[in-house]
């Protein structure tokens, strides 16, 4: 005879945990890093220093794209894209600007503060998912 301890049961949930969990501040803390390294890259002849600069800075965009993808997958889901279209493409473009376009390729803090913008547009979707 098998005993069965536990009974399957079938929940369901807006997101993967408690809707607590994600939060575009995350992102945009790490990108407010990244840009603060560029500025002092800019400030900074040590080639020494310039180099840890670049490491660092390249660590912040990767946790960067980490955030947003957790955002993208596991938070938002297909009415959040049916109400706001431009979603797909701002995760995009932001994902790209962390990346090689902007965050990890370049020591530009204009790059760094076109991060922040998506990341901005991405919050304030956030955020009304959130109020709804």
């Amino acid at each position: 005879m098998r005993l069965r301890m536990f009974s399957a049961v079938e929940a369901t949930a807006h997101c993967d945990l408690p809707c607590g969990v994600y939060d575009p501040a995350q992102a945009r803390i790490e990108a407010e890093s990244v840009k603060a390294i560029q500025e002092k890259y800019q400030g900074n002849e040590d080639p020494v220093f310039r180099t840890r600069a670049i490491l660092i800075k390249e660590q912040r965009a990767d946790l960067v794209k980490h955030h947003l993808w957790v955002l993208w997958t596991d938070y938002f889901k297909p009415p959040h894209f049916e109400k706001y279209p431009e979603l797909h493409e701002l995760f995009n473009k932001a994902t790209k600007q962390a990346g090689a376009a902007g965050g990890k390729g370049s020591m530009d803090p204009a790059e760094g503060q076109k991060l922040l913008d998506y990341i901005a547009q991405i919050d304030k979707i956030f955020w009304e998912t959130k109020a709804a």
